[in-house]
């Protein structure tokens, strides 16, 4: 099947999403996410490159930014290269952390701007992690209500006001609005048990964390294997996507 196209936005600015391959968790730990943020700090820097909003999830990272000097590919691959040599060195993996194309949309205009900014901070919400943005510890909703250190807050805030204080109330007004918006996304899975919950499980049942299952001998790794596959409210997919193998080495085990 012929690839589509990325298509081009004229603005330079995309809401990127980057996720894990097999929907895979890419976060183990605070420290992971943690990372990233330094990561795209860094990058950012060499690639001179604006952000303007991002948010954490469990398998996957939205971001909103905007192309100068490199391209978002590039951007995107020294990002992702760089934490996945350092994720895996960390929790002694090998292989593939994120699916291997991102998804992107373009933003053109000043309103579809807005639509994403919020769209981006209120994800937290629809994985009902949290009834309010203003608790996501791991987005860039604070950066705004605070202090900017990684995003970009003027360029959204002056479509506010002109004046700073105003321009936070109305930025705090809008985020917190229901809407119905619809931007770029990736297929939510119905899952009734939470990845914490399995993971926990494991590591008190077992003494070892799921992403560090494949470190262990294969008769062990079956055997965690089987016992996660019989929890209910567990499938073959989330199971894969905790531990980092296959969906079929899961079938098998």
């Amino acid at each position: 099947m012929v690839r589509k196209a990325r298509v081009k936005s004229s603005s330079g600015i995309y809401h990127i999403i980057l996720r894990g391959i097999n929907r895979q968790s890419i976060f183990a730990d605070d420290e992971d996410r943690m990372k990233i943020i330094k990561t795209l700090a860094k990058y950012k820097e060499i690639s001179q490159c604006r952000i303007f909003a991002y948010c954490l999830l469990d398998n996957h990272v939205h971001i909103l930014l905007q192309e100068s000097q490199e391209p978002i590919g590039m951007i995107i691959q020294r990002v992702s290269s760089s934490y996945v040599i350092w994720y895996n060195g960390k929790h002694e993996r090998c292989g593939h952390l994120f699916q291997e194309r991102f998804k992107s949309e373009a933003v053109e205009t000043d309103s579809y701007f807005l639509t994403v900014l919020r769209y981006i901070h209120q994800n937290p919400i629809k994985a009902k992690i949290v009834t309010n943005v203003a608790d996501y510890k791991w987005s860039s909703y604070s950066e705004y209500t605070k202090r900017g250190q990684l995003v970009d807050t003027e360029y959204a805030l002056t479509m506010f006001s002109d004046r700073s204080d105003e321009a936070v109330a109305r930025f705090i007004q809008f985020s917190q609005e229901a809407n119905r918006d619809a931007c770029l996304e990736i297929p939510q899975m119905k899952v009734k048990v939470s990845d914490d919950v399995l993971c926990q499980m494991v590591k008190q049942q077992f003494g070892v964390n799921a992403i560090k299952i494949c470190n262990e001998r294969k008769e062990k790794q079956d055997d965690i294997l089987r016992v996660m596959k019989e929890v209910d409210g567990t499938n073959i997919r989330q199971i894969a996507r905790i531990t980092g193998f296959s969906s079929a080495r899961v079938w098998k085990a």
